[in-house]
């Protein structure tokens, strides 16, 4: 029995998955979207997109089931459809991050490292499972330094919330830190450059700092709790 067109079909419906991954701006939309829910506008301005735009980009993702919406108000409030959207994006990044030398580069020049596999020596890394035994003891600073709406939106336990742009203003956001503290920072993902930035930043005003070798994206990923509120 001859099952062509429905075999043709159903392949075209998986197309239509894969098309709405097909756009750097629809994956940056999925990227900012794994750190919880956030409204067109918001999403508009961290993506540098117009809220037109990005409404249009997120129409493509609803229409491929890749993401959900409520509406509060004239708001309206957009996030994955569910843990497995957000598996399946970073799957997509690591088999990019591991089989493409381009990927890997341009992640390279973004982040300021030598490359992938080298050793980023100024910038010392806190696997996740050294991450969650320090705070068990309590004996680290965890701080998220990502935008105020993405921390209220979902944080790792026990973190605080300094964005990179407080960190850089000045000593006063610094002297709220414990001088002795061993702070580790952490941001988006693999593929977020603020933590790089605020570890930098923390060590050449003399403290002692490192950074989660991930991210709010891949602690997500791995089913590990999050906190939400300011």
């Amino acid at each position: 029995m001859n099952h062509r067109t429905e075999k043709t079909e159903l392949f075209d419906q998986l197309a239509v998955v894969g098309k709405a991954f097909g756009s750097a701006k629809r994956l940056e939309l999925i990227d900012l979207l794994s750190q919880g829910e956030r409204t067109v506008e918001s999403l508009a301005r961290e993506a540098g997109l117009g809220v037109s735009t990005a409404s249009a980009h997120l129409q493509v993702l609803k229409l491929s089931n890749l993401v959900s919406t409520r509406r509060e108000g004239t708001r309206i409030h957009y996030r994955l459809a569910g843990g497995d959207v957000l598996s399946l994006y970073a799957a997509m990044r690591a088999v990019a991050r591991q089989h493409s030398a381009d990927v890997d580069r341009a992640l390279a020049s973004y982040l300021g490292v030598a490359g992938l596999g080298d050793d980023d020596s100024d910038v010392e890394e806190v696997p996740r499972k050294e991450l969650l035994r320090l705070l068990a003891s309590g004996d680290v600073t965890l701080i998220d330094v990502r935008p105020p709406e993405e921390y209220a939106a979902a944080h790792l336990p026990g973190a605080r919330s300094l964005p990179l742009g407080d960190l850089a203003e000045g000593q006063g956001v610094l002297e709220s830190l414990d001088e002795d503290a061993d702070i580790v920072a952490y941001c988006r993902g693999a593929y977020c450059v603020l933590a790089h930035d605020a570890v930098r930043l923390l060590r050449a005003r003399g403290r002692r700092a490192r950074r989660l070798q991930d991210g709010m994206l891949e602690w997500r990923a791995d089913g590990l709790p999050v906190e939400v509120g300011a």
